[in-house]
């Protein structure tokens, strides 16, 4: 509860004083009565211990008017929160070489769980995830709900579609995703290890249509740099690794990014793509509105009343009950 004219209870320290004058006073003509019992106290009646309450009634209805003057409220406080969400592809290679052990335990298993730590940090936002190697495929569509998106992120596997690395075709996938999107930003966040060896559909020409759609294109290239260790199956059926040249086409994602407003990366360890992801959290933030709204609800009436009643039960205790008492 709180006060819109606070000052008003300052007349408060009016009560105590009106008690103090009423006990004094009453002292002062108890010692003026002259005693005519020889000295024996009177015995105490019901009425000799109500015979104050119509002083103590009428104290509390000043009190009470006191505090109605001084205008009691309940404020309640609403907060409204908008948020302007932003709509996310997250575009993944797939192919056979994204199983390299330069990631822990190997590139996709790395990019998939760090993926979804993104996705936990992007309240509000729809995400979708895209999934390519030798062709591209929708591995869940846009959507709020993180749960799904993190599960479909988890069930992503190697060698579920013909090898190869369709960077132009993963692209196309993903921007296709947002072709209806209503968002004011939309994101495609491209992760590959390799060179564009597949697809129908080119890398820039699939870039070019990002951007003509307003669609901005983060590219991660992912791959320690020199060699790298690959599994593969020896002669004798036993899976052991090689090492093996990293390529990726950073000039390739480099144009990409830069053609569509968004940015290069390249994550050569598990703790460089994190922070990739981390950076890419910060730069594509949510714009979120709060309006705050206060309502008052008066109390004035409640207090008044009390106060009348602290009246009416002065009135019938001091015409009534102690006229009919002992």
């Amino acid at each position: 509860m709180e006060f819109l004219n606070i000052d008003i209870l300052y007349l408060l320290v009016v009560i105590p004083l009106l008690a103090a004058y009423y006990i004094f006073v009453g002292r002062r003509r108890a010692s003026m009565v002259v005693s005519t019992t020889g000295g024996r106290r009177a015995p105490r009646t019901l009425r000799y211990w109500l015979r104050h309450m119509p002083v103590v009634l009428r104290l509390a209805a000043i009190a009470a008017v006191i505090v109605a003057l001084a205008r009691p409220v309940v404020v309640n406080h609403e907060e409204e929160t908008t948020t302007e969400a932003i709509d996310i592809v997250i575009a993944m290679d797939i192919s056979g070489s994204m199983l390299a052990r330069d990631f822990t335990p190997d590139r996709l298993t790395s990019a998939k769980h760090l993926a979804a730590e993104f996705v936990a940090n992007r309240r509000g936002d729809r995400i979708a995830v895209v999934a390519f190697a030798g062709e591209a495929f929708t591995q869940a569509p846009l959507t709020s709900d993180q749960a799904v998106v993190e599960t479909m992120l988890s069930r992503l596997r190697s060698g579920v579609v013909e090898d190869g690395t369709a960077i132009g075709n993963g692209l196309a996938t993903a921007v296709n995703r947002l072709r209806e999107s209503g968002a004011k930003s939309k994101v495609v966040i491209l992760l590959t290890d390799g060179v564009n060896n597949r697809g129908q559909i080119s890398p820039l020409m699939a870039a070019e249509i990002a951007r003509d759609m307003g669609i901005k294109v983060y590219t991660i290239g992912v791959g320690t740099r020199g060699r790298a260790p690959y599994p593969a199956v020896d002669m004798f059926g036993n899976h052991t690794t090689v090492m093996a040249d990293v390529e990726i086409d950073e000039e390739l994602l480099k144009e990409i990014s830069s053609m569509t407003g968004g940015k290069y990366y390249r994550a050569v360890n598990d703790e460089a793509l994190r922070e990739i992801y981390a950076e890419i959290n910060e730069l594509e933030t949510s714009k979120v509105q709060v309006t705050n709204y206060q309502t008052y609800e008066e109390l004035f009436l409640m207090w008044v009343v009390l106060g009348l009643l602290c009246l009416g039960l002065e009135f019938l205790f001091d015409k009534v009950v102690l006229n009919r008492l002992p």
